[in-house]
């Protein structure tokens, strides 16, 4: 466990998943502490301007947004390794139509550590020039990383795919697990959310299920139960 996971390890809030401590990060990341390993999940890099080259204009600042809470998330645990849990980039095109300074901020946040990708629906293929390596899941440990959830039984899996909200105070994005497998929130500034009580979501569990809420200060795990059904 690096010096920064130790300092922040006091009080941190965590969840234990096939038997390993995961500290939860309001940013939206989770980290594993002894392989050092920051964990993300749908970046959705380039969304907007997806979306505006099919005439539906958003703000073209949300890979700019995504990507400084990822930069910031990185200086608070200084990761050995980041793994993105696929759909990092919003369609194939994305990768082209990333900035230049956007770009720039991606490549130094991978200078001297190991950067994954795991391909998603989204990005099954990324170019070797954006760096880091593109795998199709990618064991640490006990767990199992990748993009889309089994539908059968995964004892220690970790995915994204479902971007999952809890309703409980308004919509929130958070972490869902019953102590066998996690699935994280959307990191992407314009990703969408499913409501954790989704079909989609809940028949993936077994157990009883929490959620791990992420606030703007802070992180809170609440029952599943104790969140509103509604959209």
């Amino acid at each position: 466990m690096n010096a920064a996971a130790e300092e922040m390890k006091s009080g941190q809030p965590s969840l234990v998943v096939a038997g390993a401590e995961l500290l939860v990060d309001h940013f939206g990341a989770l980290y594993e502490p002894h392989a050092g390993a920051l964990i993300v999940a749908d970046l959705h890099l380039e969304k907007g301007s997806s979306f505006a080259r099919r005439g539906m204009l958003l703000p073209p600042y949300d890979t700019a947004a995504t990507l400084a809470r990822l930069t910031a998330a990185v200086a608070r645990w200084r990761p050995r390794v980041v793994i993105a849990l696929g759909d990092s980039f919003h369609d194939l095109g994305a990768p082209d139509r990333l900035l230049a300074k956007d770009l720039e901020q991606l490549s130094a946040l991978q200078a001297g550590r190991d950067w994954i990708w795991i391909a998603g629906n989204h990005d099954p293929h990324v170019p070797a020039r954006i760096g880091g390596e593109l795998r199709a899941e990618y064991k640490l440990g006990p767990l199992t990383l990748r993009h889309e959830p089994s539908a059968r039984q995964a004892h220690g899996e970790i995915a994204g795919h479902l971007h999952p909200v809890a309703v409980i105070g308004g919509r929130r994005r958070a972490f869902v697990t019953d102590g066998l497998r996690v699935i994280a929130p959307a990191f992407g500034a314009y990703a969408g959310g499913l409501n954790l009580h989704h079909p989609a979501i809940a028949r993936l569990f077994s157990g009883r299920r929490f959620a791990h809420v992420l606030g703007r200060d802070g992180v809170y795990a609440v029952c599943a139960s104790k969140c509103a059904m509604g959209a």
